[in-house]
């Protein structure tokens, strides 16, 4: 490393590092260097004191046993003070020799220790071994972050974004930036509100997305934009969701869904390069309805099969009165097939059922063979043997497997099972560690029935095509049409979604109009929007990725909160700042939201 050259230094300055703590190797043996960071750990052997000195980039060991003040001074350190240490580099004796740090062959002995900066006793250990609570850590994140797994995180992330623009420049992309005080235009979570001073009254938004924006961007002939942004979102509290969060916005004019996926994947090959990682392209893709009906999600996970299967058949004409109920009705019976699972004690088969009705399923029922080979199952009397022998055929079920069904309309049995499919699969070590599963779902339906505002809403956004062959559809048939929109899946979590837009601004008014939204309030929410629109908008479609999430998964860590510098709690609050806070009633005034 060289350090930054300058004529002269202040008065006062102290000894600048010539060698991060990383970066020393036994080529450097003989070498004067120059060492700032922080103390790691301390350990005094009565006549001679070791020192961990700690940086960004690694640990290096310092030795003080030679001068009477070098030694007082390693003895009065603590950890996390901050050190400039100077001396030469040694090479350990075999015996010392540490094979966990990259530096581990060589020792720096301290012939001048000075301190930069105290700490006070820390409240939890700068190590990995040591439990430490999530609240205390992000209450101290500043101490967190010094933690190697954080650094490496971070780091990690930085590499990742760095991977993302290049790919995306090798693509002919460009990087622009759009508004992030901007018009409210609520459409599925809340916007965060920001008071304007200058205009009593009246407010920006934080934006959720800035999909009008980059859509106006292709209108404006930018042809192929993409950002790296904050995005905002005020939604109720979940567990692993963020207020603010990262996203990797990409638009492009003159694309097809093809054209998309192409660039997407070569960014997500360059994404796992970062971790050593081939990814191969392209990626499998199942429509919606696939997805569903075989693995009871719309982000399957695709490490382990699993599959569901249709078993209607079974139960069509049979005695069971509640599926054959169903079946009469339009509805399903699937199967979820566990295998070598039918060995499992009674007691562990109720609760797979009590965990699938505590999760909302109406009820589930479970089949499997005695080591005789006889029918054993939940519903065998109401059923008889010869329905559940069919059924048990029907999904494939071997000897020692267990076979567990529900029914249902639509996809709800799937849904049901797919929970299932997950839990089982993790219970009996079914998934490949280490395996990356990168999938695309397409097809999604255009719109969906809100039981909150009786309503159809847009299953994505209302600026999503309909596929050309259903858009005829549209009035008549709204809830079969299906949309020209996708999302990106990695093993079993959604990490993007996007879709072709339309670029018809007649199209545009059909869709507002579905979704019983008037022309007036299309124009007070959208209106710049669709004046852009009429003015020769380009066939455009993009993709929106959740950096945070990509990078969490990567790391493979299990909460994004563990990849971001300064995330919030799941209950939206900052710990170390103390945001939200109560701001002063003056401020309030000068908003105009205090009468006071």
């Amino acid at each position: 490393m060289t350090t930054d050259s300058t004529a002269t230094r202040e008065t006062g300055a102290f000894p600048i590092r010539t060698h991060t703590c990383g970066e020393l190797r036994p080529v450097d043996v003989g070498t004067d260097v120059v060492l700032n960071g922080w103390v790691h750990k301390v350990r005094d052997l009565g006549g001679v004191t070791f020192l961990d000195i700690r940086d960004r980039y690694g640990i290096t060991q310092v030795v003080a046993r030679d001068g009477a003040e070098v030694i007082a001074a390693a003895k009065r350190v603590r950890p996390e003070f901050v050190v400039a240490v100077r001396g030469p580099v040694e090479r350990r004796s075999e015996e010392t020799l540490n094979p966990k740090l990259e530096t581990g062959e060589v020792e720096v002995a301290a012939r001048e220790i000075r301190v930069l900066n105290e700490s006070p006793t820390p409240p939890f250990q700068i190590d990995e071994e040591t439990p430490v609570s999530e609240e205390v850590r992000l209450r101290y994140r500043y101490l967190d972050l010094r933690r190697a797994r954080m650094r490496g995180n971070i780091g990690l992330r930085h590499r990742i974004a760095q991977a993302i623009r290049q790919s995306l420049d090798s693509d002919r992309f460009w990087e622009i930036e759009t508004p992030l005080l901007t018009k409210s235009t609520p459409e599925g979570a809340r916007d965060f509100l920001v008071p304007s001073r200058l205009h009593a009254g009246k407010f920006y938004a934080l934006p959720q997305s800035p999909q009008i924006f980059k859509q106006i961007l292709m209108i404006s002939g930018m042809d192929r934009y993409f950002q790296i942004v904050k995005c905002f979102r005020d939604e109720d509290l979940r567990a692993d969701r963020q207020p603010e969060f990262t996203q990797v916005d990409i638009e492009m004019s003159f694309a097809d869904r093809e054209l998309v996926f192409g660039v997407v994947e070569r960014l997500m090959q360059a994404v796992f390069r970062v971790v050593g990682r081939d990814v191969q392209a392209p990626f499998p893709r199942l429509t919606y309805d696939e997805a569903m009906s075989r693995y009871g999600s719309d982000k399957p996970d695709l490490r382990f099969e699993l599959p569901l299967r249709d078993v209607s058949d079974a139960f069509r004409a049979g005695q069971f009165k509640v599926f054959r109920g169903i079946v009469e009705a339009g509805g399903s019976v699937r199967a979820l097939v566990v295998p070598g699972a039918g060995g499992q004690a009674r007691a562990q088969l109720d609760q797979i059922v009590d965990g699938a009705i505590a999760a909302g399923a109406k009820g589930l029922v479970w089949a499997r063979r005695s080591e005789d080979g006889a029918m054993q199952s939940s519903i065998l009397k109401a059923a008889g043997p010869e329905s559940l022998e069919q059924a048990v055929a029907l999904a494939g079920a071997g000897a020692a497997d267990l076979t567990l069904m529900a029914a249902g309309e639509g996809h709800e049995a799937s849904e049901v099972l797919g929970r299932i499919r997950l839990q089982q699969a993790e219970r009996h070590g079914l998934i490949e560690t280490g395996k990356v599963a990168l999938s695309w779902v397409v097809d999604f339906p255009l719109l969906e029935w809100s039981e909150t505002e009786q309503r159809l809403v847009s299953m994505h956004h209302p600026f999503t095509s309909p596929r050309p062959e259903d858009v005829e559809r549209l009035e008549d048939d709204p809830a079969g049409v299906r949309a020209r929109a996708y999302d990106l899946v990695l093993n079993g979590s959604e990490i993007g979604g996007g879709s072709i837009r339309i670029h018809d601004a007649a199209l545009q008014a059909r869709i507002f109009r579905l979704l019983k939204i008037s022309d007036e309030e299309a124009k007070a929410r959208f209106g710049f929007f669709l004046d852009a629109l009429g003015y020769g908008t380009p066939p455009h479609g993009g993709i929106a990725l959740g950096l945070d999430r990509i990078v969490a998964l990567v790391a493979g860590e299990s909460s994004i909160r563990d990849v971001m510098a300064f995330p919030k709690t799941a209950a939206a609050v900052d710990l170390m700042a103390g945001s939200p806070s109560a701001v002063d009633r003056r401020q309030l005034r000068d908003l105009h939201l205090d009468d006071g």
